[in-house]
C-alpha cells in the first residue's frame, strides 16, 4: 500500500478536535464573501503527493466557498487533528472577479531516523527503543518526546534508582527528508535504599510486627540477603495498606496513617518517617443475613465461621464473604456459586456502633440460578478436541459450578500438553436475565515430548544412554503417513523407549500408557517390557567378560480407576509383572549363587490421591500421596519344601558334607516370595503470594517374607543415598535418593528391607514459562535404612542441608544440580561426610 493511501486511510479515522490557524500573504481576507473557487495548491508537502491533500480537503475547482468561513475553518481543524503536520495555513493568492486562488501551506512533523542512548549498555538499547515504542518513521513530537522522557523516569525509579534524569535532544538528520535523530542521555544516578523506617503513634502493635506487614519496604540490614531494601512507590503504597490490614486483624477498625514522609538523608539513602492513629479496639455484634432463601440463616452464620463477641477483624470478615485471593475458597461467594448462583452477589454493611461493638447486615442478593450454554476450548494446536473435553467438569446445559470450572482448570494442567499459566476459561454471552453463559477455554499448548541423552563413564567405561518420551501420542494414526508431523500425536497416549549401552551392560525399555481405556471412562491401561543383561567386569584387569552375564527380562501390565469415593481425586491401580532373572556364571559377591535363575511374579495394588494444583511442574497447593502392596505368591503353601532342612539334604551339601550356601539359595530363590509395603506422601504449601512453597515429603518402605527360614530375597531391596538414579539398578533394587551423601551409601551391601525418609523442600520460582520453568530450593533431609525390623529406629537419620536448582524444558525434562551436605559419617568414617554434588535428571526428591 503507498503512502499516499495510508494517508487517505489517516485522514479518515482522525480526530477532529484541534484548533486552526490561519494566514495571508500580500491578498486580506474579505468578511465572509463568496467566491467560485479557481485553483488550490498545496505547497510544503514531503512525503504526500499534492492530490492526496486536495482528495482530503473535500475543495473541487468550480465550487462556491465563503472566504473566510465556516469550511475553511473545519478544514483547518481536520488536518490539525491528524497530528501529521506542525504548521497548517490557508493563503489567499489572487482574487479576479469572483473567483478565488488559495494556497495551503503544510509542513510536516518530522520522521524519527535514529535513537542513540547514551549512559546504558548496548544489550539494553534495543529494549528500551522497543518497550518506548520509538519505531523508525515515527512522527516526533512534543508529546512523544514528554512520554518518552517520562516512561525512562518511571522505568527506573521503579527500580529503585529515585535520581534518575533523562534529557532528550533531537536534531536534523541530513540524509533523509523532514528527519530528525534522537539522542537520549540517561543517568540512573544511585540506587537509593531505605536506611531506616521511623513508626510513630503506635502502641498496640510494636515496630517490629508493623515493619515485618511491610513486605517489599525493607530497611538495610547487613544480614538480610533476600529481601530487597530499595524503595518503589508502587509496592510502598500496597505495603502501607497492608500495614493497616494488619491493624484490621487485631480489631482497630479505625487504624490510620495520619502522614508518611520521605526523608534524603544522602544521594543513596533515605529515611520513611510514617505517624499512625491506632484508635480503639472492636468487637463483631449482630451479625444478620438480608435477602437470603436458598440458604438459612444458621447455615450461612455456620459458614462465616464469625460469631457476635468475636474480636473484629476486617480483613478476615471480607475473606470470609468472598476471598479474591484464592478461587477454590471455602468462603460465602463460592457457596453460592458452586450450586450454580453465579450472579449472586453479598455485600457486609455496618448497620450500627454501640460503644465497642459493630453490628453488621450481610445483604444476598442471590440471581437466577445459572447454566452453562456452550463449552469451547480454542489454542489446541496439536491436542485433539476430544482429549481436552473428557477431562473438563463442565458440561452444557449443566448447572453452573465454580468448584467444577477451578478443578477443570486444574485436570488441563496436570495433562502436561499445556501451558498451566496461561489456561484461562473465559465467560462469553452471559445473561443473567436467561441465566445462561458460554466457557471458552483458551489454552496455550507447550511441548510434551522429551529427549534424553547422557553419557558419562562408570562401571568400566563410557555409558550413553537413549531416551525419547512422547507424552501426547496417537497409536490410532501410527498407519497415517499424513500424520507424521513428525510423529502422530494429539490423543493424550504415552509412549517411551529408553536405550542404555556400555562396554558392561545394556539395558532397553519399552513403556505404553493409555490414560482412558475405551475412550469413555477415566481407566488407566499401561504396560512394560524391558531387558538389561550386564556381563562381568574385572576391575584390576579392566577387561570384559561377555560369556558371563547376569540377565533381566522384565513385563508389567498395569489398570488404574479414578475413583469416586472418598472423592474423585482418588485413584486405585493394580498390576501384574513378572521378571525372569538369569545368572550364568556371574559370581560378584552380590549374590550368594553365580549360576541359576530366579522368577519374579508379582501383583501390585495401590491407592493414590493427587489433588495438587495447578502445575505439575511446581505445585502451589494440595497433596500427593501413594500408598502401595505389592505381593507374590505363597510357594511355600503348596512346595513342600522344608527350607530350614535343606542344610541337611545331601542333594544341597558339598562333598564334604557341609551346606553349599549357593545350592541352597538358588532353591530358596528359583521363586522369589515376598510382601513389599511402600507409603510417599508430599504436601504442597503456600507461604507467600503462590511463589515461595513449603514442600513436605513423608517415605516409607518395608520388605517382608512370608517364610522366615525361606527368608527376605536378594532382589527388590533399597538402596539409600546420593541422587536416586539408579543406571546399574540391574537386580531389582530401588535406590532412593538422599543428598548430602554418596550414591547408596546408606545401606548395606545387601540393601535394606526398611527405609524411612522425610524432606522439608523450600522452593522459589524463577520463571514459569512455556519455554522453561526454573526454580530454585533448600532443603533440609533425613533418612535411614536398616537390615532388619528389629534393627528399625524412625529418628536414627542420616541428615543432610543444601540447594539447588531446577530447570524442565519440555524437550529435555527435568534437569538440576543439587548442593548437599551430610551432617553424618558414613560407616567407617569418623566425620561428617560434607559436602557432595548431585546431578538431576528426569526426577523429582
Amino acid at each position: 500500500m503507498s503512502k499516499n493511501y495510508i494517508f487517505l486511510l489517516a485522514l479518515v479515522i482522525a480526530t477532529l478536535n484541534s484548533g486552526s490557524v490561519f494566514a495571508q500573504d500580500n491578498l486580506t481576507f474579505g468578511n465572509g464573501k463568496t467566491y467560485i473557487l479557481e485553483e488550490l495548491k498545496v505547497t510544503g508537502v514531503v512525503t504526500y503527493n499534492e492530490q492526496t491533500i486536495i482528495t482530503y480537503t473535500g475543495l473541487v475547482v468550480g465550487q462556491p466557498i465563503t472566504i473566510p468561513g465556516v469550511k475553511l475553518s473545519d478544514i483547518t481543524k481536520r488536518l490539525w487533528g491528524l497530528g501529521l503536520f506542525s504548521n497548517v495555513n490557508f493563503y489567499l493568492t489572487k482574487v479576479e472577479d469572483d473567483k478565488a486562488w488559495l494556497e495551503l501551506e503544510i509542513q510536516e512533523l518530522p520522521e524519527l531516523s535514529e535513537v542513540k542512548i547514551v549512559g546504558m549498555k548496548k544489550s539494553k538499547t534495543k529494549e528500551i527503543i522497543k518497550e518506548a515504542s520509538l519505531n523508525k518513521g515515527i512522527k516526533v513530537t512534543e508529546n512523544l518526546i514528554t512520554n518518552t522522557k517520562n516512561y525512562l523516569e518511571n522505568k527506573y525509579k521503579k527500580k529503585g534508582y529515585l535520581n534518575t534524569k533523562t534529557i532528550i535532544n533531537t536534531l536534523p538528520d541530513t540524509v533523509g527528508k523532514n528527519s530528525e535523530k534522537m539522542v537520549i542521555r540517561i543517568d540512573k544516578g544511585d540506587k537509593v535504599k531505605i536506611r531506616k523506617i521511623i513508626i510513630d503513634g503506635n502502641e498496640k502493635i510494636s515496630d517490629y510486627r508493623l515493619k515485618k506487614a511491610l513486605k517489599k519496604t525493607k530497611q538495610v540490614k547487613v544480614y538480610r540477603l533476600f529481601k530487597r531494601s530499595k524503595y518503589i512507590e508502587d509496592d510502598y503504597r500496597k505495603d502501607l495498606q497492608a500495614m493497616m490490614d494488619k491493624y484490621k486483624e487485631r480489631g482497630f477498625r479505625d487504624a490510620r496513617i495520619l502522614s508518611d514522609t520521605l526523608i534524603k538523608v544522602s544521594k543513596k539513602r533515605i529515611n520513611l518517617q510514617i505517624n499512625l492513629e491506632e484508635g480503639n479496639k472492636f468487637y463483631f455484634g449482630n451479625i444478620d443475613f438480608i435477602g437470603n432463601s436458598v440458604f438459612s440463616d444458621t447455615e450461612l452464620k455456620n459458614a462465616l465461621g464469625i460469631n457476635k463477641g468475636d474480636v473484629y477483624n476486617g480483613v478476615l470478615f471480607k475473606k470470609r464473604i468472598k476471598d479474591d485471593s484464592r478461587p477454590d475458597s471455602d468462603d460465602l461467594s463460592n457457596l453460592y456459586q458452586n450450586i450454580g448462583y453465579l450472579f449472586s452477589n453479598l455485600t457486609a454493611v455496618e448497620v450500627g456502633v454501640r460503644n465497642d461493638t459493630i453490628d453488621f447486615e450481610i445483604r444476598v442478593v442471590e440471581g437466577k440460578l445459572a447454566h452453562f450454554n456452550e463449552i469451547r476450548v480454542t489454542g489446541n494446536t496439536r491436542t485433539n478436541d476430544h482429549v481436552i473435553y473428557r477431562e473438563l467438569r463442565t458440561r452444557p446445559g449443566q448447572v453452573y459450578s465454580k468448584a467444577n470450572l477451578v478443578r477443570s482448570v486444574r485436570e488441563l494442567g496436570q495433562t502436561g500438553f499445556f501451558d498451566p499459566e496461561q489456561i484461562e476459561p473465559k465467560f462469553e454471552n452471559v445473561n443473567p436475565n436467561e441465566g445462561t453463559l458460554d466457557i471458552n477455554y483458551s489454552l496455550v499448548e507447550k511441548g510434551s515430548s522429551q529427549i534424553e541423552l547422557q553419557g558419562g563413564f562408570g562401571g568400566g567405561g563410557f555409558i550413553g544412554t537413549l531416551g525419547l518420551s512422547f507424552n501426547n501420542f496417537s497409536i490410532r494414526n501410527i498407519l497415517k503417513r499424513e500424520e507424521y508431523r513428525p510423529l502422530p500425536m494429539g490423543d493424550g497416549q504415552s509412549l517411551a523407549l529408553r536405550l542404555q549401552a556400555s562396554r558392561t551392560s545394556r539395558v532397553f525399555s519399552f513403556s505404553f500408557v493409555e490414560p482412558w481405556l475405551g475412550g469413555k471412562k477415566p481407566v488407566q491401561f499401561s504396560t512394560t517390557l524391558s531387558h538389561s543383561k550386564q556381563f562381568l567386569f574385572n576391575g584390576l584387569r579392566n577387561d570384559v567378560d561377555k560369556s558371563r552375564s547376569f540377565t533381566i527380562d522384565g513385563i508389567t501390565l498395569g489398570l488404574a480407576k479414578r475413583l469416586k469415593v472418598p472423592d474423585d481425586f482418588f485413584t486405585l491401580s493394580q498390576a501384574v509383572s513378572f521378571q525372569f532373572f538369569n545368572l550364568n556364571n556371574f559370581n560378584t559377591g552380590l549374590f550368594t549363587f553365580g549360576d541359576g535363575v530366579s522368577n519374579n511374579f508379582a501383583y501390585t495394588i495401590a491407592i493414590s490421591r493427587n489433588d495438587t494444583r495447578v502445575n505439575p511442574i511446581f505445585p502451589t497447593a494440595g497433596s500427593n500421596f501413594n500408598l502401595s502392596l505389592k505381593v507374590t505368591p505363597p510357594y511355600s503353601l503348596f512346595s513342600g519344601t522344608d527350607f530350614g532342612n535343606l542344610k541337611n539334604d545331601p542333594n544341597f551339601q558339598n562333598t564334604d558334607g557341609t551346606p553349599n550356601q549357593s545350592l541352597i539359595d538358588q532353591k530358596r530363590f528359583r521363586f522369589l516370595e515376598f510382601y513389599k509395603v511402600k507409603f510417599k506422601g508430599d504436601w504442597y504449601n503456600s507461604l507467600y503470594a503462590n511463589k515461595l512453597v513449603l514442600k513436605t515429603t513423608a517415605e516409607l518402605g518395608y520388605l517382608g517374607s512370608y517364610n522366615s527360614e525361606r527368608g527376605t530375597p536378594p532382589f527388590e531391596r533399597f538402596f539409600l543415598g546420593g541422587d536416586g538414579l539408579g543406571n546399574f539398578s540391574l537386580d531389582g533394587r530401588e535406590t532412593i535418593g538422599l543428598r548430602g551423601y554418596p550414591n547408596q551409601s546408606l545401606s548395606s551391601f545387601d540393601g535394606g528391607t526398611i527405609y524411612n525418609k522425610f524432606t522439608l523442600e523450600l522452593r522459589y520460582p524463577l520463571t514459569l514459562g512455556q519455554a522453561a520453568s526454573i526454580y530454585t530450593l533448600g532443603f533440609l533431609e533425613g533418612g535411614a535404612s536398616f537390615e532388619k525390623f528389629r534393627d528399625y529406629s524412625p529418628f536414627d537419620l542420616n541428615r543432610s542441608a543444601g540447594f539447588g536448582i531446577r530447570i524442565f524444558m519440555p524437550a529435555f525434562g527435568l534437569l538440576g544440580i543439587d548442593f548437599g551436605y551430610g551432617f553424618d559419617n558414613l560407616p567407617g568414617s569418623l566425620k561428617a561426610n560434607g559436602w557432595e554434588t548431585h546431578f538431576i535428571i528426569g526426577q523429582q526428591f
